[in-house]
C-alpha cells in the first residue's frame, strides 16, 4: 500500500511515492526559486508552479508503476495566490511568505484595526492583491496559499479548501481555529466570500483528477507541520527544529486552544499542528530568518567553500574557532528577540584568524540559534529533553555535533533530510488506512544518527555577541509584528 507525496518548498518541488515503512521510492525533484525584482520583494509563478507539480507527480506514478491509495499535499505557508474563480487564472503574480511589500499596511493595520498582523502573513498580501488587481473587489476570485491553489490544480477546480494548519498562519483565520476571522476581514476589505474551505489535515478531500488514476486528495498540511509528524513528534512536548534555508522549531503542545494566538514572553508563538477528524491538536513555534543561508553566503558571496559541504570539512581543519563569532542575522533575527534590523555580525578577529575559524564560527553561530530557539521554549514553559532535527545542515556532522554542544542535549538526526515529505504521507496514509494511529507514527521513529554533546560552547560570550548585532538599522528595530 502507497501514497503519492507533493512537496512543494521554497525554492524547489518534488514527488514521491512513499510505502507502509516510510520509505520512499520513485522521487522526483524540480528546482522552483522565487523571483525577486527588487529587494525585499518575492514572486513565484502560480502558473509554473502548477505546471512543475503536475510534470514530477505524474512523472513518480509513471516510475512506480502501481496506483496508489490517495495523495498528501505538504507546502510552504502563507505564500499567496489569488485567481478568477471561472478561469483559474491567477489575476498577479503569487506573493512569496518572504514578501515584505506590506510591512506598512501591518503597521496600518495594527494602529487604526487592533490586528497583529506579520507581513509573512498572508492577510495583507491578499489585501495587496486586491488593491493593486481589483480595486473595486468586483470579479468572483479565489484566495488561496500553495496548499489550497495545488488543491484547485490536482482536481481541476473541484474544491477550493486549504488546511487548519495552513489556514491558521494566514493572519485571518480566528484565534481558536473555529472559522475565518470576519473583522479581519472587514479591516482588510477582503470579501469572505473568495477564501477556501478549512478541511482536515488527514481525510478524504476529492478525486484528484488531474493525475493517472485520479487517486484521492488525503491531506494538505504546512511544511513545518508535516516536518513536525515526519520525525514522529506527535506527542505533547516532542519537538524537532528544521535548519533549512531558515530554521523552524515546532513542538506539540496540547488539543486545548492556547489562550492567546500572540507570541509569548519568550518570542514562541502558537501554530495548529494538525486537524484529524474534526480534532485540532495544536503546538508552538519559533523562527531563525537564516540558517542555511548563511552556508550559501560563505559560498557565493565569500567565496570560502565550494560547495555547501566544503562548510564540514573547511571547519574540521580546527578544534574551535579561536575566538571568532558569528551572528546569522542576515535578515534579523526572529525568536527570541524579534529584532528585524539586526544584522549579521563577525566578531573577535585577529590577525591568526582565518578560513576554517570563520567557516567554523558560521556552522557555531547557527547552533547558538538553534538552542535560542530550545531555551525560548523552555522559557515559555516547553521542556524539551531532546531535539530531533532534520534540513539540508543536518547533513553536516561539525554543525549537528555543534548542536548538541550548543543546547546540552541529544541531537537525533531524521534519517529523511527533508522529513516533510514521510510527515504529508503519514497524514495521507492515516486516511488511507496504511497506519491506524499517531500512536504507530510516534512508534515508528528511527533515527539515522545520535549526538550527543561532547563539550560546552560559550552561551554568555554568544548572549553578548547577540546584544552587539541588535538593533543596527534601528527603523527595522522598531517594528513590532
Amino acid at each position: 500500500m502507497t501514497v503519492l507525496v507533493i512537496d512543494v518548498g521554497t525554492s524547489g518541488l518534488r514527488a514521491a511515492v512513499v510505502d507502509g515503512d516510510g520509505e520512499l521510492h520513485a522521487l522526483h525533484h524540480r528546482p522552483f526559486a522565487p523571483a525577486t525584482p527588487f529587494p525585499g520583494l518575492v514572486e513565484v509563478d502560480a502558473t509554473g508552479l502548477a505546471a512543475a507539480v503536475l510534470h514530477v507527480a505524474r512523472a513518480s506514478l509513471a516510475e512506480h508503476g502501481q496506483p496508489v491509495r490517495g495523495v498528501g499535499v505538504t507546502a510552504q505557508r502563507a505564500t499567496t495566490i489569488v485567481w478568477d474563480r471561472a478561469t483559474g487564472e491567477p489575476i498577479g503574480p503569487a506573493l512569496g511568505w518572504q514578501d515584505l511589500r506590506t510591512v506598512i499596511q501591518c503597521i496600518t493595520a495594527k494602529s487604526e484595526h487592533g490586528l497583529t498582523l506579520a507581513p509573512n502573513q498572508s492577510a495583507t498580501k491578499v489585501a495587496w492583491l486586491l488593491d493593486t488587481f481589483d480595486a473595486g473587489r468586483e470579479r468572483d476570485l479565489c484566495f488561496g496559499t500553495v496548499d489550497s491553489w495545488l488543491a484547485w490544480v490536482l482536481t481541476e477546480g473541484a474544491v477550493h479548501v486549504t488546511d487548519a494548519s495552513n489556514a491558521a498562519v494566514t493572519g485571518l483565520l480566528l484565534p481558536d481555529a473555529t472559522g475565518w476571522s470576519s473583522s479581519a476581514c472587514a479591516a482588510l476589505n477582503v470579501p469572505m466570500a473568495m477564501l477556501p474551505e478549512v478541511v482536515d489535515s488527514s481525510g478524504a478531500i476529492a478525486p484528484a483528477t488531474a493525475l493517472p488514476g485520479a487517486p484521492v486528495l488525503m491531506a494538505l498540511v504546512g511544511d513545518q507541520q508535516a516536518s513536525l509528524i515526519g520525525q514522529s513528534c506527535v506527542t505533547a512536548g516532542a519537538a524537532k527544529i528544521t535548519f533549512g534555508t531558515g530554521g523552524m522549531l515546532d513542538v506539540c503542545t496540547s488539543p486545548a486552544a492556547p489562550a492567546s494566538a500572540n507570541r509569548a514572553v519568550n518570542g514562541t508563538y502558537p501554530i495548529v499542528a494538525w486537524r484529524r477528524a474534526g480534532e485540532t491538536m495544536w503546538g508552538a513555534e519559533a523562527i531563525i530568518l537564516s540558517a542555511g543561508t548563511n552556508v550559501e553566503w560563505l559560498r557565493d558571496d565569500l567565496g570560502l567553500i565550494d560547495t555547501a559541504a566544503d562548510s564540514h570539512d573547511v571547519a574540521a581543519q580546527c578544534d574551535d574557532t579561536d575566538g571568532v563569532v558569528f551572528v546569522p542575522a542576515l535578515l534579523g533575527i526572529g525568536t527570541p528577540a524579534w529584532d528585524y534590523g539586526a544584522r549579521g555580525t563577525l566578531l573577535g578577529l585577529t590577525r591568526g584568524s582565518g578560513r576554517t575559524h570563520v567557516v567554523r564560527a558560521v556552522l557555531e553561530g547557527v547552533a547558538h540559534r538553534g538552542a535560542d530557539l530550545v531555551d525560548a521554549a523552555q522559557a515559555d514553559g516547553i521542556a524539551l529533553d531532546v531535539v530531533r532535527v532534520d534540513g539540508g545542515m543536518t547533513d553536516n556532522p561539525t554543525f549537528v555535533q555543534a548542536l548538541a554542544d550548543a543546547t546540552g542535549r541529544r541531537v537525533e538526526v531524521s534519517r529523511h533530510t527533508e522529513a516533510t515529505t514521510l510527515g504529508a504521507a503519514y497524514l495521507a496514509g492515516l486516511a488511507a488506512g496504511m497506519w491506524a494511529s499517531f500512536g504507530e507514527i510516534a512508534d515508528a521513529w528511527r533515527p539515522r544518527e545520535v549526538v550527543e554533546p561532547a563539550r560546552q560552547l560559550d552561551r554568555e560570550q554568544w548572549a553578548d555577541a547577540l546584544r552587539r548585532a541588535r538593533g543596527w538599522i534601528p527603523d527595522l528595530s522598531a517594528l513590532d509584528f
